[in-house]
């Protein structure tokens, strides 16, 4: 989490301009060379782990996580979340760090958050799992 923490405030740049540090997100997933303005929650997940040694799925997509590490039955501080996005039975979702819940909502600390590395409320019923690293790999 405090690498994670550290990227705090990195945004989307405007039209015409890519912010490098999310190029460099993306470089941890198959969006490799891709700019800021595609879809980088998962990269920067990736990225995460990777500063630490930790292999992730190496893929831009949020459900990728679905089958990354252990599931947990419970949440934890700093597991990662996936949640659904538009259809729960579709392929969109959304992925980050669990800091906390409440009887409605699910706070996580991610990438791509309204643009940009910060902390967000999403419903909780959106969960789709929570994942911790596998401490055999």
């Amino acid at each position: 989490m405090p690498i994670a923490l550290a990227e705090r405030g990195v945004r989307r740049f405007g039209p015409g301009q890519s912010n490098p540090r999310i190029v460099e997100y993306n470089g941890h997933t198959n969006l490799v060379g891709y700019d800021d303005k595609i879809s980088w929650c998962s990269s920067f997940v990736n990225w995460c782990f990777g500063s630490v040694g930790i292999g992730g799925t190496e893929s831009a997509l949020a459900r990728s996580w679905l089958d990354w590490g252990v599931a947990l039955e419970q949440p934890a501080y700093g597991c990662v979340v996936v949640l659904t996005r538009d259809d729960p039975a579709g392929w969109k979702g959304h992925v980050g760090f669990y800091l906390s819940h409440d009887a409605q909502s699910i706070y996580l600390f991610g990438g791509n958050q309204l643009e940009e590395v910060r902390e967000l409320a999403y419903p909780l019923e959106t969960v789709l799992g929570y994942r911790w690293p596998d401490a055999q790999g």
